[in-house]
């Protein structure tokens, strides 16, 4: 099932092959941000704010944070867009990031690329369509839409003045053995070329959460209640180590109060050191990542809980 869409495909061509790993000392921070859920053109008010909530936490700017795990399931030539959900069916979601500076008082980092990637409401990553999800789940072919099999839930947007993006997505679903959430890469120091992005480094690879509560309401929901099993809470996941926004925990906002099925906002800033780079070398934090199969990345993980180097 391939869709047809006018997004230009991302190709980068970096000095450096990333993985995850963990960053130099002072490279990563992240603290929580909410906000008004305005547009990626926010004004100069809205970076005071973020400034003084990512400040909020005393000197230093924020706690620094290292790198985690990008997972088997990442797959390079992203497209840069802000609605990345190709008609996959789910509960809507508004991802607004932001991006500064930690070594340099929060200040906005204008034309940072952040790329994110997650699964489907089923537990299918493009990409990675047969990979068994765990549980009792229709295969990913039965979701009737007309996504790209290698491009859906997958997508680059470049930071603004204010250091900000906004994705347009649908609220992940889950599969073994892990939480709910969704992949995250900051890339500094490339350029945006005809709706590419050339060069540069990755400064951090990381992921985000959602509360517990608010995921097993929505798992309850049309079409995620089609998947089955045991999902894994945030203190049981193998890579979210309970620290909160400081661990990629997003704050959630409902769309409409008493009806999750409205959809959520979600909010964070992420504070990253643009002259570190995350190299995948370092131990420590799942930073070893998963290494997907060469060619056509259609192969099945095993569904049973790997080991933390290993992790998805």
């Amino acid at each position: 099932m391939t869709g047809n869409h006018r997004n230009t495909s991302i190709t980068r061509r970096r000095a450096l092959a990333v993985t995850g790993g963990t960053v130099a000392a002072g490279g990563i921070a992240v603290a929580g941000y909410r906000s008004a859920s305005a547009d990626t053109s926010t004004s100069a008010e809205a970076t005071a704010s973020a400034t003084a909530s990512a400040t909020s936490s005393g000197s230093g700017c924020m706690t620094l944070m290292p790198s985690v795990t990008e997972g088997p399931y990442y797959l390079d030539g992203a497209l840069v867009r802000k609605d990345i959900t190709e008609g996959k069916s789910g509960v809507p979601l508004t991802l607004r990031l932001t991006v500064v500076d930690a070594t340099d008082g929060c200040t906005p980092v204008p034309g940072a690329a952040v790329e994110i990637w997650h699964c489907d409401a089923w537990g299918y990553y493009s990409g990675y369509t047969t990979a068994n999800p765990g549980g009792s789940a229709p295969a990913e072919s039965e979701d009737g839409s007309t996504a790209d099999d290698g491009t859906y839930l997958r997508g680059y947007q470049i930071a603004n003045a204010n250091g900000v993006v906004k994705f347009q997505t649908i609220f992940p679903g889950w599969y073994t053995p892990r939480t709910c959430h969704v992949h995250l890469k900051v890339h500094t120091g490339g350029q945006k070329e005809d709706g590419t992005y050339e060069g540069g480094k990755v400064n951090h690879t990381g992921q985000l959460f959602f509360d517990d509560d608010v995921a097993e309401e929505i798992f309850t929901l049309e079409p995620y209640a089609k998947h089955s099993g045991t999902y894994t809470r945030l203190a049981d996941d193998m890579v979210y180590d309970g620290g909160g926004a400081s661990s990629g925990l997003l704050t959630l906002e409902p769309v409409k109060k008493a009806d999750p099925s409205k959809g959520y906002k979600g909010f964070l800033t992420i504070g990253i050191d643009p002259d570190a780079e995350n190299t995948g070398a370092g131990s420590g934090g799942g930073g070893e990542g998963g290494t997907p199969p060469s060619g056509a990345p259609t192969g099945a993980p095993p569904s049973d809980a790997p080991s933390a180097s290993a992790s998805s």
